[in-house]
């Protein structure tokens, strides 16, 4: 779960010193140090303010994926725990939001690929029969009034699901840069920043993803 390596030469170093001021960054070295001292439960304290700083961003990412607050919240606690058992490996000549962004998209995608499972083996003949008779049966004006029908929030869900599958089989640098420019909303400026990587190479990652994306769906629709 390493992070990019940054380039080299002047731009690079600028884009490394970039990276490391961000105030997670920042925070998450000094949580590193106090570990490697030994001071854990310092450590524990100061990983408080990190949790603050980027809870709420890691929760927009982790809705964008799950569509379910509560799936998102657990997504979000899963991946705090794992960068804290885990924070030694962290570079402190990258970014850690990045570094974070990418453990919480693993933390997504395992809950779906659990979510999934789950729902699989639990679903019955007779559950699969009741909810036919709801559709069947569901007034003909919920369908005319101004709320998504039932069937078309399924098919959103759906097609949601699909985008998500695709996504996950992008390789790793692919899927970051899809991940930080649509659902983190970052521009290719930022994400060069962040990652090290220049933003034609950032605007190559994101187009070849794109296009593996919309062929994926392609096949699928």
């Amino acid at each position: 779960m390493s992070g990019q390596p940054i380039e080299a030469g002047p731009r690079g170093t600028r884009r490394a010193a970039d990276a490391t001021t961000t105030p997670a960054s920042v925070i998450a070295a000094e949580v590193k140090a106090l570990v490697n001292r030994g001071d854990r439960d310092a450590a524990r304290d100061r990983f408080g303010a990190l949790v603050a700083v980027l809870q709420r961003r890691g929760l927009r990412i982790a809705y964008h994926y799950l569509r379910d607050a509560a799936d998102a919240d657990e997504a979000v606690q899963d991946a705090f725990i794992k960068v804290f058992l885990h924070i030694e490996q962290y570079r402190e000549d990258l970014s850690f939001d990045v570094w974070f962004t990418r453990i919480l998209v693993n933390a997504c995608l395992d809950r779906i690929k659990s979510r999934n499972r789950h729902q699989r083996w639990l679903a019955s003949p007779r559950e699969s029969s009741q909810a036919e008779r709801f559709h069947d049966e569901r007034p003909v004006e919920q369908a005319a009034g101004h709320e998504p029908s039932t069937e078309h929030q399924m098919l959103m869900r759906e097609r949601w699901g699909q985008v998500l599958a695709a996504v996950a089989t992008l390789p790793d640098r692919q899927r970051l840069v899809f991940t930080l420019s649509h659902l983190d909303e970052r521009t290719a400026a930022e994400i060069s920043d962040a990652t090290g990587m220049s933003p034609a190479t950032v605007r190559v990652h994101l187009f070849r993803a794109i296009r593996k994306v919309r062929a994926l769906l392609g096949d699928q629709g």
